[in-house]
């Protein structure tokens, strides 16, 4: 997985956490919602400033849209398993991410 395919699920995390549409992050970031959508899809990539307005806005360190903090060993299939999941969760909204967790824990109790 790529650094800009990382940090544009995260982004896309914390964005949805606090409750924001793509629209209404880029207006306060002053970016258009397309720019928006590129950085969370991983095909543009944010300035140094733009990245400390996201960060501003989302109440988080910069360092977190980065990845910082997760452990990726090896390029193993389960490494890339676990990534694909990480990015298909992350684009759920709240009552799909409370259904998802009720599925897994079924599934892992």
């Amino acid at each position: 997985m790529s650094l800009a395919t990382i940090f544009g699920t995260n982004l896309r995390h914390h964005r949805k956490a606090k409750h924001l549409t793509q629209a209404q992050l880029a207006e306060k970031a002053s970016l258009s919602t397309e720019m928006v959508s590129k950085i969370e899809r991983g095909i543009a990539a944010p300035s140094f400033t733009t990245v400390e307005k996201l960060s501003e806005i989302l109440d988080v360190p910069e360092v977190v849209f980065f990845g910082v903090g997760l452990i990726v060993t090896t390029d193993s299939e389960r490494t890339r398993i676990l990534s694909k999941i990480q990015t298909k969760l992350s684009r759920l909204n709240e009552d799909q991410l409370v259904r998802a967790d009720r599925l897994l824990g079924a599934l892992t109790d």
